[in-house]
């Protein structure tokens, strides 16, 4: 890591942020990312935390294309040492991280084919020979949505991998106070993996080392509260931050979006991408590309799927916790487009629970009812629907689930697994 040290100060309504920060001199990565390439900056609608880190290259609340998320979770996984002690488990969180988590995954497994992916989830899930069964539960304490699940897998043989994990590999967008690392290996070694040996807290931006700043030890802030364990960061960058309160700042109230049910909408057959223990995290993609290869025909009223009929300016968003396949057809997308013509653009985002305030990095926001039954509202931003020539709209819902605002527009295309 190079040793240099930057600073800035983000001004925002409700007070400043100030940022030190360094850049990774990554070694075992073919990139190097500046602050204002990974990160931008807006207000939360939070009181818990007045401001937020939006990721210029996660595809969750600003359009990204399709490959340059694909080079950050790579570089990202490249950072991760060769030598790890298995089995091998690696843990995205919900819902930001969960697609980064699966292609930290993906990326990982040319080097550690016999690694399991599993995402916590908000969303309690149900069957009829109540096989899936929770594993543990954790808070993320500063989070708009604060409870997460985590299931363990119906599969004898790979729930006893899962159990028998030497090394945990956790994946989030940033890490800015170390507490939710800290309550995911605690509650994974109290629901029985007591056999962990390692914890590699591997974020595109580390910004934990807050907590001790300017102390000798402040690399063993995280590796104290962890007894026991071979504590490891691996980030794209990492500094502190200083949160100063405005004078007398407005008050917030923060909509009610933390909820761990599963809402009135069943959800359809998406294969396992990671809300279970998995191998596998690309199951269920062939069948998710043909419902959207069938649903565009359709859309485009033609006898068969014919790629050449690809619009020029494609958006797909993901929904929620559902976008590691949505962006994996994102990417199809973006390869496929790319033989047709050199003027094609094609990007990914995706429908979120967080509420964030206009400003900043959010230009734009589109308020509208979530499509999990929750009762719950749910946004888009920096999604301007007559920007793009055709919207994919990908939910793990039925199609009717989506709400009026997106079915009344005629760029929107629905991809839902039970078309």
């Amino acid at each position: 890591m190079s040793n240099k040290q930057h600073s800035t100060t983000i001004n925002l309504p409700r007070g400043n942020l100030d940022l030190t920060y360094q850049i990774n001199d990554t070694s075992g990565s073919k990139a190097t990312y500046q602050l204002e390439e990974l990160l931008s900056f807006a207000q939360r609608i939070n009181p818990k935390r007045a401001f937020l880190f939006v990721s210029k290259v996660l595809g969750r609340h600003i359009p990204v294309a399709p490959s340059t998320m694909r080079n950050a979770f790579t570089d990202l996984a490249n950072l991760v040492p060769s030598d790890l002690p298995g089995p091998i488990l690696v843990i995205g969180m919900a819902e930001t991280a969960v697609g980064l988590s699966a292609g930290v995954h993906q990326a990982l497994q040319a080097r550690y084919p016999k690694a399991l992916l599993l995402n916590s989830t908000r969303h309690a899930q149900h069957n009829d020979d109540n096989s899936e069964t929770l594993l543990t539960t954790f808070s993320e304490d500063h989070s708009h949505a604060s409870q997460h699940l985590i299931y363990q897998s119906a599969d004898k043989a790979t729930q006893e991998q899962l159990l028998a994990s030497k090394t945990l590999i956790m994946v989030d967008d940033e890490a800015s106070t170390g507490n939710t690392c800290v309550n995911v290996v605690t509650a994974l070694r109290n629901a029985g993996l007591a056999q962990l040996e390692q914890v590699h807290l591997t974020t595109l931006v580390d910004w934990s080392l807050n907590q001790n700043q300017g102390t000798a030890d402040a690399d063993d802030t995280i590796s104290t509260r962890l007894p026991n364990i071979d504590f490891h960061r691996h980030h794209l960058l990492s500094g502190a931050w200083q949160w100063t309160d405005a004078p007398d700042p407005e008050p917030i109230i923060m909509p009610s979006v933390d909820t761990t049910e599963a809402g009135s909408q069943p959800l359809g057959n998406t294969g396992n991408w990671g809300r279970f223990p998995t191998l596998d995290s690309t199951d269920g993609f062939d069948n998710y590309l043909e419902k959207f290869q069938t649903a565009f025909t359709r859309f485009n009223e033609q006898a068969q799927f014919d790629k050449k009929q690809l619009p020029e300016r494609i958006l797909v968003l993901g929904s929620n916790e559902f976008v590691w396949l949505p962006f994996l057809l994102a990417e199809w997308l973006e390869q496929t487009a790319s033989l047709n013509s050199d003027n094609q653009t094609v990007k990914f985002s995706a429908l979120t629970r967080s509420p964030i305030a206009l400003g900043g990095a959010i230009t734009t926001m589109l308020s509208f009812s979530d499509n999990y039954g929750l009762g719950m509202t749910n946004f888009a931003y920096n999604v301007e629907p007559s920007d793009w020539d055709l919207i994919v709209l990908c939910v793990e819902t039925a199609s009717d689930s989506v709400d009026d605002m997106w079915q009344g527009l005629d760029n929107v295309l629905v991809v839902s697994p039970t078309l």
